[in-house]
C-alpha cells in the first residue's frame, strides 16, 4: 500500500489538502445555516420564516450545483491556479460580510456571492485528482479524494460549534480563517495540463451549453436525471430539515447525560441547558460515513451500479423518514445510522452508472451533466424543508394556532422565543411539556411520510427504468 501512496505526486496531495480546508470551511457554517437563518434574534439568528430558509438554501445551493459547468469552463480557460485563488478571495470576503446580511435579500444575494466562489473551487480539485492518477491509482486516489470530503465535514461543524461563542455569527469568521489557509497551501499547487482551447469564453460557453442540449436530446437520459432528482430532494433534507427538526421536537438529553458522564468537556462544549445542539447529532452521519465507507464500498464493490443505486436510495429514504419519526434522540441517531448505509452505497454508484449508460463516444458529454439532478434536487429540497415543513411541522406555527384557538392574544413585534415563552406561561407548562402537547396534537412528525414518499417514488422510478424501459430497448 505504501508504495501506491509514492506515486501520487506532490499536487496531488496538496490538492487533496485544499479540498480538505474548503470543505472543513463549507461544512463549518453549512451545518448550523438553517437553524442560522429561522431560529429566535435572541440567539444570534436571523428569525427567518421556515419558508424563507426554504427559498434561499435551495435555489442559493441549487445555483452553486449549477454553476460548476461554467466555472470549470472558466477554470480551463484561465487556468487552476488562478481560478482557485479568485475563489478564495470570494470565500473569505462572502464570509465576512454574510453576518453583516440581516434582511433576506442582503442575506440571499451575499449567499449567491459564496456560491460563486464554491463554484469556483467544485471543478478543479476533483480535475486535479483525474489528471495526477492513472488507471493503477484513481481507485485509491479518488477514495482519499472523498475522504478528504468526508473528513471536512465532520470536523467543521465541531470546529464551529465548539468556538461560536453563543453567536452563530462567529461561524462565519471561523470559517474565513479556515479557508484563508488555503492562500497557503495553493503557493505549493503546482498545475496539471489542462484542456486548454483557442476559444474565448463566450465560445466556451456556447459549446458546453450546446453539449449539454445535445445530451438531453436522449429522453432515457433525461428520465434517468429526473428520478435522481428525487433522490437528492430527499438527501439533502440531511442540512435543510434535520438539524431543525431536532432543534424543534427532539429531546437529546439522553445524549447529553452520556457524555456527561464519560466525558463533560464534550456537554459543555457542545451541549446547554441539558440539550445537545442539534448539529452534534447530525453531524452523526458524517463520522458514520468515515468509519463504515470503506466496509461499504468493499461490500457493494461488485454489485451492479444500478442494484446498489436501488438499495442505497431504499435505505436511504427509510432512514431519512424514520429521523423525523420520533422525539427519542437514540432513534433518531439509529435512523442517521441507516441513512448513512444508504448514503454509502447509493451516493457513489451515480456517476459510475451514468458512464455505463452513456454511448462509448459521448461518455465526457454525459458525465457533464451530472449536475442536473444535483441541482434540482436543491430546489426540490429547499421547498420540501421550506413551504411544506412550515405547514406540516414548524413549532413556531403550531405555538402561534394553539395560542390563537385558545382565545390568547399575540402582540406584534413578538420574536419567535418570546411567543413561545409567552405560550408557556398562559399553558403553565414547561417547554418540554409544551413541545410534548405539540407532538401529540398536531403530529409534525407526519413530515416523514412525504420524506418517504418521495425517496420511495425515486426508488420504485429507478427500478421501473432499468428493469423495463432499459432492458426494453
Amino acid at each position: 500500500m505504501s508504495s501506491i501512496f509514492k506515486k501520487f505526486p506532490r499536487t496531488f496531495w496538496v490538492a487533496n489538502t485544499i479540498e480538505l480546508v474548503e470543505r472543513f470551511a463549507w461544512y463549518g457554517f453549512f451545518m448550523l445555516f438553517a437553524n442560522y437563518l429561522t431560529q429566535s434574534p435572541e440567539f444570534g439568528a436571523l428569525g427567518f420564516s421556515q419558508s424563507e430558509k426554504g427559498w434561499l438554501m435551495g435555489v442559493g445551493t441549487g445555483i452553486l450545483y449549477f454553476l460548476p459547468v461554467i466555472t470549470g469552463a472558466i477554470a480551463d480557460a484561465w487556468g487552476y491556479k488562478r481560478v482557485l485563488i479568485l475563489s478564495f478571495l470570494i470565500y473569505v470576503s462572502a464570509f465576512l460580510l454574510l453576518p453583516m446580511m440581516t434582511s433576506f435579500v442582503g442575506v440571499f444575494l451575499m449567499y449567491l456571492y459564496l456560491a460563486l466562489g464554491a463554484a469556483l473551487f467544485k471543478p478543479i480539485v476533483s480535475a486535479t485528482v483525474a489528471k495526477t492518477t492513472n488507471s493503477e491509482t484513481a481507485s485509491i486516489g479518488f477514495g482519499i479524494f472523498y475522504m478528504m470530503v468526508n473528513f471536512g465535514a465532520f470536523l467543521g461543524p465541531l470546529c464551529t460549534m465548539a468556538n461560536n461563542n453563543g453567536s452563530y455569527k462567529t461561524i462565519f469568521y471561523i470559517s474565513a480563517g479556515i479557508i484563508s489557509l488555503n492562500f497557503l497551501f495553493v503557493l505549493f499547487y503546482n498545475e496539471p495540463k489542462r484542456n486548454e482551447t483557442s476559444q474565448n469564453i463566450i465560445e466556451v460557453f456556447k459549446t458546453t451549453f450546446r453539449n449539454i442540449a445535445e445530451a438531453l436530446t436522449d429522453v432515457r437520459f433525461v428520465i434517468f436525471l429526473v428520478l435522481v432528482s428525487g433522490f437528492w430532494a430527499m438527501y439533502h433534507q440531511l442540512f435543510y430539515t434535520l438539524p431543525v427538526f431536532i432543534h424543534q421536537w427532539v429531546d437529546t438529553s439522553l445524549v447529553y447525560d452520556f457524555f456527561n458522564g464519560i466525558c463533560p468537556w464534550i456537554t459543555k462544549t457542545y451541549g446547554e441547558n441539558g440539550q445537545m445542539q442539534s448539529e452534534f447529532i447530525t453531524n452523526f452521519d458524517a463520522m458514520f460515513i468515515i468509519l463504515f465507507q470503506i466496509i461499504i464500498s468493499s461490500l457493494v464493490m461488485r454489485t451492479k451500479a444500478i442494484n446498489s443505486m436501488i438499495i442505497g436510495f431504499l435505505v436511504c429514504s427509510i432512514g431519512m423518514a424514520l429521523t423525523l419519526l420520533t422525539q427519542n434522540v437514540i432513534f433518531t441517531i439509529i435512523a442517521i445510522f441507516v441513512f448513512s448505509v444508504g448514503e454509502m452505497m447509493g451516493s457513489p454508484k451515480i456517476t459510475e452508472y451514468i458512464s455505463q449508460i452513456a454511448p462509448k463516444d459521448k461518455v465526457a458529454l454525459y458525465m457533464g451533466c451530472s449536475f442536473i439532478p444535483v441541482f434540482l434536487g436543491n430546489i426540490g429540497a429547499g421547498i420540501i424543508s421550506g413551504n411544506v415543513y412550515a405547514s406540516v411541522a414548524d413549532k413556531e406555527r403550531m405555538v402561534r394556532d394553539l395560542l390563537l384557538d385558545k382565545g390568547l392574544s399575540i402582540s406584534d413585534g413578538l420574536t419567535k422565543n418570546q411567543v413561545f415563552v409567552k405560550a408557556c406561561k398562559e399553558l403553565s407548562m414547561t417547554k418540554r411539556e409544551l413541545t410534548n402537547y405539540l407532538w401529540e396534537t398536531y403530529h409534525p412528525y407526519n413530515i416523514w411520510i412525504i420524506i418517504l414518499s418521495i425517496g420511495l417514488l425515486a426508488t420504485l422510478g429507478l427500478i421501473i427504468y432499468d428493469r423495463v424501459l432499459l432492458r426494453k430497448n
